[in-house]
């Protein structure tokens, strides 16, 4: 009997063992489940920051992108009123320079010389006005940046590679320069 009671005890010792094992397990599938889950979720969170980042990284680049082209279209806006204020005051040159030499010619007429003195003067502070510069090298050493030698003269009197005489004035705009002075150099 005693025998009997004891593979009884032995039965249910078993019986409760197995049944814990069961939870264990149970426990351990719960617990692997869970951690399945975890990384699930990890990587949906991965995969919105991912996308966060793509979208700041894509937001900044548009940012920059507009901010270039703003600069660029502002530098191309300003070029393009240069050349056309620079175009435009280089049409009117020639009629500046026969306004000059009527002025320099001999004339009986007191009105008529002074009528054209006032719109020389008037023109000139129009192309003051605008920023034109006149460049008028003489007696200056020779610079090719504003002038073009188109005579050489000898004059022991003057030094090498200088402006002896301005055929006709040069005009700058800002750094460029509108029209060359014409010059004849002494002593090349």
């Amino acid at each position: 009997m005693e025998n009997k009671k004891t593979e009884e005890e032995n039965e249910q010792i078993n019986n409760v063992n197995s049944e814990k094992e069961e939870e264990i397990k149970k426990t351990d599938e719960n617990s692997e489940t869970a951690e399945k889950a975890k990384p699930v979720e990890e990587s949906e969170e991965e995969k919105l920051k991912k996308e966060l980042d793509e979208t700041k990284d894509r937001y900044l680049r548009l940012m920059a992108e507009y901010d270039n082209f703003r600069k660029r279209s502002a530098k191309e806006k300003a070029e393009i009123y240069s050349d056309a204020a620079a175009n435009t005051i280089s049409q009117i040159l020639p009629v500046y320079d026969n306004f000059e030499r009527a002025l320099a010619s001999e004339t009986s007429e007191e009105s008529y010389r002074q009528g054209v003195e006032m719109i020389f003067k008037q023109f000139s502070d129009m192309l003051a006005k605008l920023g034109v510069e006149i460049l008028n090298p003489l007696g200056e050493e020779f610079n090719p940046d504003i002038a073009n030698a188109v005579t050489q003269v000898s004059d022991e009197s003057l030094g090498e590679n200088v402006v002896a005489q301005v055929l006709q004035k040069g005009y700058k705009l800002g750094d460029k320069v509108i029209r060359y002075a014409m010059v004849s150099v002494a002593n090349p």
